[in-house]
């Protein structure tokens, strides 16, 4: 029998929400007895839910009056909420149009930490095809999602915060630093990533980064199927077009102006 989700509740997890959730509008600053008496917790424990909380930049103290407020980490959890649910909205028919007009499977992935998740995808009506779950976690050195993300990052930082070992996925894999720096460098000359079975053997795919208002790099557009279809002559003369126009496409649509 499987346990209801109430029962895997943390409940100081849920304490710490519950100081959250107190600052409303109209209450944008609030002391520790105050919290308190709302929460009906003793002050030491509210004192250690707005330490922990401070310390992850989710609250911050007005020195002033030593009253907490909500802190700037809130507002960029917004708005990173914002920009993947524009980006999911837009994206979908323009995923949906690639792989009617390839054939292929299209998904839209984001950069989280060191993979790529894809976030929507749409599969080809073909038997044989490639199977692009949403919430997976992809290698960045192997795909052409992450070639795409890393390109756009300056080589330090892909160096020190994205890449450590290259585990080899198949033969094709990339495995040396310097090496892959030369391939990334390829990338961001001609705007779009292949991964020819780098990562999955006799799978290839093609990715454009996507763009938005700011001109950064939001997410990756990438088309993906068998070798045997997704074959070099197909790339260069169908798909490459045909991802560069959609990549174009779909940056517009999140403001970017090109």
């Amino acid at each position: 029998m499987r346990r209801e989700k109430t029962n895997y509740i943390i409940q100081s997890v849920s304490h710490a929400l519950d100081v959250l959730e107190q600052f409303t509008g109209d209450q944008d600053e609030l002391g520790v007895t105050e919290l308190s008496k709302r929460l009906k917790l003793h002050k030491n424990n509210v004192f250690r839910l707005l330490a922990t909380l401070e310390s992850r930049g989710y609250i911050e103290q007005n020195k002033s009056n030593e009253s907490y407020r909500l802190g700037i980490r809130c507002l960029q959890i917004g708005h990173t909420f914002i920009s993947q649910m524009g980006l999911l909205k837009q994206a979908q028919p323009i995923i949906q149009g690639l792989s009617d007009s390839a054939g292929e499977t299209a998904f839209v992935g984001v950069l989280r930490k060191s993979v790529v998740v894809p976030l929507a995808t749409v599969e080809a009506d073909r038997p044989v095809r490639l199977h692009a779950k949403v919430g997976d976690a992809l290698p960045l050195h192997c795909t052409a999602a992450g070639k795409v993300h890393l390109a756009n990052i300056p080589p330090a930082e892909v160096l020190e915060g994205y890449l450590g070992q290259l585990g080899s996925h198949t033969e094709k894999t990339i495995t040396d630093h310097a090496a892959l720096q030369d391939h990334l460098r390829r990338v961001g000359e001609v705007g779009y990533a292949l991964e020819l079975g780098e990562h999955i053997a006799d799978v290839n795919a093609i990715a454009v980064p996507i763009r938005d208002y700011t001109r950064n790099v939001v997410g990756s557009l990438t088309l993906a199927g068998p070798a045997h279809r997704v074959d070099d002559a197909r790339i260069e003369r169908e798909l490459v077009p045909l991802m560069q126009q959609a990549g174009r496409d779909l940056s517009s649509r999140l403001g970017f102006g090109g």
